[in-house]
């Protein structure tokens, strides 16, 4: 009993993502319907933003899903097609944007705060681990001041 209703639970969990492209979207050529399929799963949908517009459900990324098909029933090559959308979007519609200069700090700004973390850490513990450094021994000046300061002794 409990198998047949983990496998339904997975089942359900699975639908949503399979029922982002509507039916109406679907293009009647399978080989064209592929070629769309493996680009929209290469651009980010503006409005989740943490998917692809073949898996959201926004209006965008159906507008999206719709504007790459017409694009490629038109004739377009794949590169040509992400090109189109990249020039009205930007860098940020790929869910796998390009390594160029002002995309730096996205690519390689959490490995710098990671070196730079350990850098912390490893200078903080050296610090930590040196032996503290003898007292310097009193002057003569020094020694007749404290033994004014301290009195007589008893």
């Amino acid at each position: 009993m409990k198998r047949w209703l983990l496998l339904v639970v997975v089942l359900l969990a699975a639908l949503p993502a399979r029922a982002a492209i509507g039916p109406d979207e679907i293009l009647p050529d399978k080989a064209l319907e592929a070629r769309a399929r493996e680009i929209t799963k290469q651009l980010r949908c503006l409005v989740c933003q943490n998917q692809s517009i073949d898996d959201s459900n926004a209006p965008l990324a159906r507008d999206l899903r719709l504007l790459v098909r017409e694009r490629l029933k038109a004739g377009a090559s794949d590169a040509a097609t992400l090109a189109y959308v990249v020039a009205r979007y930007g860098d940020f519609v790929l869910l796998r944007p390009p390594v160029k200069a002002t995309t730096w700090l996205l690519w390689f700004g959490p490995l710098a705060l990671l070196l730079g973390g350990a850098a912390f850490l490893w200078v903080r513990a050296r610090r930590k681990s040196a032996a503290p450094a003898a007292p310097a021994a009193l002057s003569d000046d020094e020694q007749k001041k404290l033994a004014a300061l301290m009195g007589p002794k008893p």
